[in-house]
């Protein structure tokens, strides 16, 4: 059953006031969401990045949750030996890594791998605002297809590393896709997560002000752009089962697709793009969808 306005109401966020995070900042935003799902009986995991810092100094923290900071590669790890000491213990508390999409994409990815391939029972959320964005923007294996970072001027030449599919590949029971543009699909999508009994992974877009360069006023806004052109799909792999949200529901004909190109005229890091840039957008997001219905329709499993 869907989430109403009352039941998020209800459900209050843990997230304290009085974080350091940018104005607009979409991890502030996730997690407020995130933690409606979480309740109490979850620890923090949360790998290098600028969750690191927007927290607050020790011992007290704005999370308002148990908190291990952790370097890139090691947050998978950690929690993993959190989780089996937890069942050694008999606690019911749920191991949460939160990282950016450089710890998970590319530092983490090998223990994150591991971590799935062993289907331990912890939930990883990737806050993906598709760069290194702590350390000024340069371009990660998230990075989409022309966009301009530090790292790629020019505009990056490689589309976005497809991580919920790879997660999907390692046959694990629960993988999610969420944008901090739809707050209901995300806070249902993480309170099933955490109900898993093994390995379950939720990647939330994030876009971010400041490295997408747009107005911070705007962060769900962009949020939701990003779903509504397709580029972004809101989706659930449960048991070997691929299913569509609703809000991504029109994707599946590319007729009733928002054009690209309402994404990409409100970020400054694709100012001045070009036709080709939205062309490989285009082949990139058909693709994408391509292989999203045949896995729909055809109920076939990774």
């Amino acid at each position: 059953m869907s989430l109403g306005i009352r039941d998020l109401l209800n459900n209050k966020p843990r997230l304290l006031p009085g974080t350091s995070a940018c104005p607009g900042c979409p991890e502030n935003i996730a997690l407020k969401a995130i933690s409606m799902a979480l309740g109490e009986n979850a620890v923090l995991i949360v790998v290098a990045g600028c969750s690191s810092i927007i927290q607050g100094m020790g011992p007290k923290s704005t999370y308002n949750y148990p908190v291990l900071n952790i370097a890139f590669a090691a947050g998978p790890a950690a929690a993993s030996g959190m989780a089996r000491a937890f069942k050694m213990k008999n606690k019911n508390i749920k191991p949460v890594v939160w990282a950016g999409d450089g710890g998970t994409a590319d530092i983490g990815f090998a223990s994150l791998s591991g971590a799935a391939e062993r289907n331990e029972n912890i939930l990883y959320i990737c806050v993906d605002n598709e760069a290194y964005m702590n350390t000024g923007g340069h371009r990660s294996g998230s990075t989409p297809f022309g966009a301009r970072t530090p790292s790629t001027p020019g505009g990056k030449k490689e589309n976005k590393k497809d991580l919920p599919f790879i997660l999907m590949a390692h046959h694990v029971p629960y993988v999610a896709t969420a944008s901090v543009g739809y707050i209901h699909d995300l806070v249902e999508k993480v309170k099933k997560a955490k109900e898993v009994n093994g390995f379950s992974y939720v990647q939330v877009l994030t876009p971010d002000p400041y490295g997408w360069i747009f107005d911070p006023s705007r962060t769900a806004e962009i949020g939701k752009l990003a779903v509504q052109t397709c580029y972004w799909p809101l989706i659930e792999y449960e048991d070997g089962k691929l299913t569509i949200s609703q809000e991504s529901m029109h994707c599946l004909d590319p007729r009733t697709r928002r054009p690209i190109e309402d994404f990409l005229k409100v970020q400054g890091r694709y100012k001045g793009y070009t036709e080709e840039v939205v062309k490989d957008l285009e082949n990139y997001i058909d693709k994408m969808w391509e292989r999203i219905k045949n896995m729909y329709e055809n109920k076939i499993t990774l």
